[in-house]
């Protein structure tokens, strides 16, 4: 019998993907997304008080003073973190049919971006434009014989947007869901020499149920009562709807496009992303952030590991940043050198 000069065959199996995995220098290495403090835009709660005050639905959330705002965008701008959203709980003497508030130059949001702007140099600042602050019954737009009306919400939409952007605001955040109202809003800001004002779009809002603790926390939960906003958010049923919903907002001039609520909607960020290439976000809103740490100051999950967790799946759906109240325990993470 003569000796055989093959190779011998390969142990089984020939692959083997955990190679890949036997070192943290190796995952490092070959990990397709990562986290950076350039993928935050933090959400904050503002109310007119001296003091801070805790948000019980939201663990470790505060609604924050004019002051204490001026604070946290200092640290947020230190820590990198490129922008900061700013949200009002509004005092309910102020609250009317017609949310006149929000057009007010001198009202809570306005007066806090002029401090924070006056504060800080290099962090941008986005405002919401819609009603629910403001109004007595909770909704995103005025209310005729029970139903929000489309364009007499728009034109006040409007002044809202140009009383923000006149106080300094550097992203104009519609949220509302009326039609045609970033088309409206972008030519109001260019006729007023606004071009360089950006607008995100929240362009596939969801009628979820995952905003409640945003309404407690801006205090629209009780005037919202049992009434719902599906008449003019999206069905969550709905994946093309949001297609269509997003480029009309690019062909009205948004800048950027927004998809709301995140976890549970990434096939949208997916698509939309895919299918349009522009600067796509999602807002990881306050029902999801409730979960996460809710759970985690039960010790049932690890805080920091499901955060990270959590926006590691945003990037791989596409999103080029997310609007996270975990925002502050990342950036500060990032700036510790901890990755997870």
């Amino acid at each position: 019998m003569t000796e055989s000069y093959l190779p011998p065959l390969p142990s089984f199996p020939i692959s083997r993907p955990r190679r890949l995995r036997r070192a943290d220098w190796v995952r490092r290495l070959v990990a397709e997304q990562h986290v950076s403090v350039d993928d935050l835009i933090w959400p904050i709660f503002i109310h007119d008080q001296a003091k801070n005050a805790p948000i019980p639905s939201m663990p470790g959330v505060e609604r924050l003073s004019i002051d204490a705002a001026v604070t946290a965008a200092k640290e947020a701008e230190q820590l990198g973190i490129p922008a900061i959203a700013l949200f009002p709980a509004t005092d309910p003497a102020l609250k009317t049919e017609t949310g006149k508030e929000a057009t007010n130059p001198d009202n809570l949001i306005c007066r806090t971006v002029r401090a924070i702007k006056a504060a800080t140099t290099n962090i941008g600042i986005l405002c919401d434009v819609a009603l629910d602050p403001y109004t007595s019954h909770g909704h995103d737009g005025l209310l005729k014989d029970g139903e929000i009306i489309n364009d007499e919400t728009v034109a006040v939409l409007v002044e809202q947007a140009l009383v923000q952007a006149r106080a300094g605001c550097d992203i104009i955040a519609p949220s509302d869901m009326m039609d045609g109202r970033i088309g409206a809003i972008r030519q109001a800001l260019d006729k007023e020499g606004f071009q360089r004002v950006q607008i995100m779009a929240y362009a596939a809002k969801y009628a979820s149920a995952f905003y409640g603790p945003f309404r407690d926390a801006v205090g629209s939960a009780v005037n919202l009562g049992l009434g719902d906003k599906r008449t003019y958010q999206m069905n969550p049923a709905n994946g093309d709807e949001a297609l269509r919903e997003v480029a009309l907002d690019i062909a009205e001039g948004a800048d950027m496009v927004m998809v709301k609520p995140g976890m549970p909607y990434l096939d949208i960020c997916w698509r939309v992303k895919q299918a349009f290439k522009l600067p796509t976000f999602a807002y990881q809103v306050s029902g999801e952030y409730a979960m996460l740490a809710g759970a985690a100051e039960r010790g049932w999950l690890d805080r920091s590991k499901v955060a990270w967790e959590s926006l590691l799946s945003f990037k791989r759906a596409g999103c080029d940043g997310v609007l996270t109240y975990f925002a502050l325990d990342i950036a500060r993470m990032i700036a510790e050198g901890k990755r997870l």
